[in-house]
């Protein structure tokens, strides 16, 4: 009890400012948080366990090199220590990234001190901030914090479901939605999308695949989940809700072949477009082996439009 009054005396529990707050400058408060920034060198930072953000050396990532090359890196990254003289990245991958291709030996940061569970907190917070966020990059940050804060409320670490109540009576998934501004519901369809093979997952970040038939999906056996993105490749389609809805209820009766998946696939949704699939191997062979099936469509088009030309120049009434 007199360690709990001494808290709350402080203003730590509270969320009060502290005694040093209260009697030191601003100042010396920044002067304190400045001799926490170091230049670290790039060699001892190690990126953060199973990082759930893509990093890509895209035209972003180039913008972001030429700013650092021209100004510094201006927003420290967060680090913590690791043991053995290295560091962890818990914010600022891409500012990390940059400096390895601007040709920086070292990165300015802060180094702070926390656990692996508030250190998980905080990278996907800090993450969270940024103006995209592919759906992927949700699922498996929703995973990893939902985790953290279940250990972080003192749940017994076999407890493998993300739902239940913790120790105040909140539940986990409520506890980060009201972090995020994100429903319950949508957490758990996002937490849902790990469970997707990686092929599938990259269709739903390419926004070929929504969200509900994606959540669907999910429930397949990975094995069902291949034979599922061999028949999009096929067909060219992927399947709407109420087709993800029927594969998951025949999966769950055991009766979801390879030949059901295809008969669902092959079925005209509502306002689809009728396509023309080519299954003939007259026509494979003549095709590129490098020839991707999303870039067949586009070569037999132009092979078209290639030979109604040439008959165009050679038709009798052309050479009246």
């Amino acid at each position: 009890m007199a360690e709990k009054e001494t808290k709350s005396k402080n203003g730590n529990s509270l969320g009060l400012p502290t005694l040093n707050d209260l009697f030191s400058s601003q100042e010396q408060r920044d002067d304190e948080k400045l001799s926490k920034i170091k230049e670290i060198p790039l060699e001892l930072i190690d990126d953060f366990p199973k990082h759930p953000y893509k990093v890509k050396d895209d035209e972003d990532m180039l913008n972001l090199v030429e700013s650092v090359k021209e100004h510094g890196v201006l927003t420290p990254t967060t680090l913590r220590p690791k043991g053995n003289n290295r560091f962890e990245i818990i914010s600022g991958h891409r500012r990390k990234r940059a400096c390895e291709l601007a040709g920086f030996a070292t990165l300015r940061s802060e180094v702070v001190e926390l656990d692996k569970d508030a250190a998980t907190v905080l990278m996907v917070e800090s993450n969270f901030q940024r103006t995209t966020i592919l759906p992927s990059e949700k699922a498996f940050a929703y995973k990893m914090r939902l985790d953290a804060i279940k250990r972080q409320a003192g749940r017994p670490k076999n407890n493998s479901t993300p739902v239940v109540s913790d120790l105040t009576g909140k539940r986990s998934n409520e506890i980060l939605g009201d972090s995020l501004g994100e429903s319950r519901e949508q957490i758990r369809r996002y937490i849902r999308l790990t469970e997707l093979i990686p092929e599938l997952l990259d269709l739903v970040d390419e926004g070929q695949i929504a969200l509900r038939p994606a959540v669907e999906l999910s429930y397949l056996p990975m094995f069902q989940q291949q034979d599922l993105y061999k028949c999009i490749d096929l067909y060219q389609c992927t399947p709407s809700h109420a087709q993800a809805l029927k594969m998951r209820s025949l999966s769950t009766e055991e009766k979801l072949t390879p030949e059901v998946i295809n008969l669902i696939m092959s079925e005209e949704k509502p306002n689809q477009r009728e396509k023309l699939v080519l299954r003939d191997e007259r026509i494979t062979k003549l095709l590129p082996p490098s020839l991707t099936a999303s870039k067949r469509e586009e070569y037999i088009i132009q092979a078209l439009e290639h030979y109604a030309k040439h008959r165009a120049r050679s038709s009798p009434d052309r050479e009246r």
